[in-house]
């Protein structure tokens, strides 16, 4: 599998849309306003479709909106947690896009990082 964007979610992340700077993507179609759907498939296999916009801001340039509110609330998402995209390629060539998410939790006197459900 190949990892094609990674953050640390912030407060806007959960509470309006997923922002995904367009440089660590590669190339993307740069119009503004361009919208696409992202299918993604979830540790339990389940699918997810994401709408995803194309937008300019000043300070970060292109990005990419992803409209992911459903599936926050359904995971009960927090600031902090990781969310990591990830390309992998079936023995048949087709591409599968998976979500991972992962939160930081205190265990016996260690950090450690857990899947979120």
């Amino acid at each position: 599998m190949t990892t094609l964007f990674s953050k640390f979610l912030t407060k806007a992340d959960i509470e309006n849309v997923l922002s995904i700077p367009a440089c660590t993507l590669g190339p993307l179609p740069f119009r503004e306003g361009h919208s696409m759907n992202m299918h993604a498939h979830d540790g339990n296999g389940q699918e997810w479709i994401f709408s995803c916009n194309i937008q300019r801001n000043e300070s970060v340039g292109h990005f990419l909106s992803v409209g992911w509110i459903e599936f926050v609330r359904e995971r009960n998402l927090q600031v902090d947690d990781s969310v990591t995209i990830l390309e992998e390629v079936k023995k048949n060539q087709a591409t599968c896009i998976k979500i991972e998410v992962k939160r930081k939790i205190r265990l016996f006197g260690k950090d450690i990082w857990a899947d979120v459900i």
